[in-house]
């Protein structure tokens, strides 16, 4: 019987945090993390340090030299390739960055697993798999009424961000028609859940709310995002390991279209239940300068992943934000209420 190896980048990051722990609940993989531990890591993987199934790789992906290690060192099945910067704010302030570990970064990847899987045996090959993580964001923007975005729609990015992740996407694309390594790529909503960042925007709204500081919110709030919750994205995820067609691309989303204000309104509404104050959480909103290049909307069709691998979202919005909030306020050091 084979062995089921599967490497993660970016697996101290948000999503991939939540994916190895998806993993170590609900498969037998032996699971390789490489994560070069930046700000926007965390700590929710430290837990698996002594598991005979986990290791960790403290390495760079621009480092091809530490890629190729972690690869042969792995052994992989699979990899699953998180890795990114992903802030759009950051992204326009120093777009470098994104460049660099967005772009040099995945092609690090690919050289290394194209070498790696060029040396297997025939049957091994037939088991190999990179799967690449990508976001909605490399479709553009829609208007109000426009039909979501199917696999078929050209890459429109419109910030440093996105357009970094859809020249990783050709990139990616070009290694499978070129030498047939055996790709597929996700490109997925906006994820929510435990443990993520301060500096996204769910966890911004908690953490100003338990603050009593201003909510900034960009514009007038009206800009629309389609939102999953992580332990979905990381079952969905599984389910194109074992079912995915190679060289495929799939949308990913929660199938929950909602303004940034009403998504606000809805995490104060429930803080006001749960954790009240003298008044209401929603004096704390503040209007600020929109974002350059603010994209309006993003909605995804995920018709394509329900039909051919029968994935579909398990959890309703409320439900979810419901779990996140009650996870922040359990785990309050994540969201840093002193700074």
């Amino acid at each position: 019987m084979l062995k089921k190896n599967i490497l993660v980048t970016g697996g101290a990051g948000f999503i991939g945090s939540n994916f190895i722990n998806y993993l170590q609940e609900f498969t037998n993989y032996q699971i390789f993390n490489i994560d070069d531990l930046t700000y926007a890591s965390s700590k929710s993987v430290y837990h698996l340090q002594n598991t005979k199934n986990y290791r960790f790789f403290k390495k760079n992906i621009c480092n091809q030299i530490s890629v190729d290690e972690v690869i042969k060192k792995s052994n992989p099945n699979v990899i699953v390739h998180f890795a990114a910067e992903t802030h759009v704010d950051n992204s326009i302030e120093n777009s470098e960055i994104f460049l660099k570990t967005n772009v040099i970064g995945t092609h690090n990847l690919l050289k290394s697993a194209l070498n790696f899987f060029q040396n297997l045996k025939p049957i091994q090959q037939k088991n190999f798999l990179f799967i690449h993580i990508s976001t909605d964001e490399v479709y553009g923007s829609l208007k109000k009424n426009e039909k979501p975005f199917t696999e078929l729609n050209p890459y429109k990015p419109n910030n440093p961000y996105s357009a970094s992740k859809a020249a990783s996407d050709h990139i990616v694309r070009a290694f499978y028609i070129t030498h047939k390594l055996p790709v597929i790529t996700l490109h997925c909503s906006n994820n929510y859940g435990p443990n993520q960042h301060r500096e996204k925007l769910i966890p911004t709204i908690i953490r100003s709310s338990l603050s009593n500081k201003p909510i900034p919110i960009y514009g007038k709030g009206l800009n629309i995002r389609d939102w999953i919750y992580t332990k979905d994205f990381s079952n969905a995820i599984l389910k194109v390991i074992k079912k995915g067609k190679i060289g495929e691309v799939y949308n990913v989303g929660g199938n929950c279209q909602i303004s940034n204000l009403e998504l606000v309104h809805k995490i104060l509404n429930y803080l006001d239940k749960v954790k009240p104050t003298k008044t209401t959480y929603k004096n704390l909103i503040t209007f600020v300068t929109d974002r350059k290049g603010h994209d309006f909307r993003y909605d995804i069709n995920t018709l394509k992943i329900k039909q051919q691998l029968g994935w579909k979202p398990k959890t309703k919005l409320d439900q979810g934000l419901e779990q996140t909030i009650n996870w922040y306020l359990s785990n309050t050091q994540g969201l840093k209420l002193s700074a």
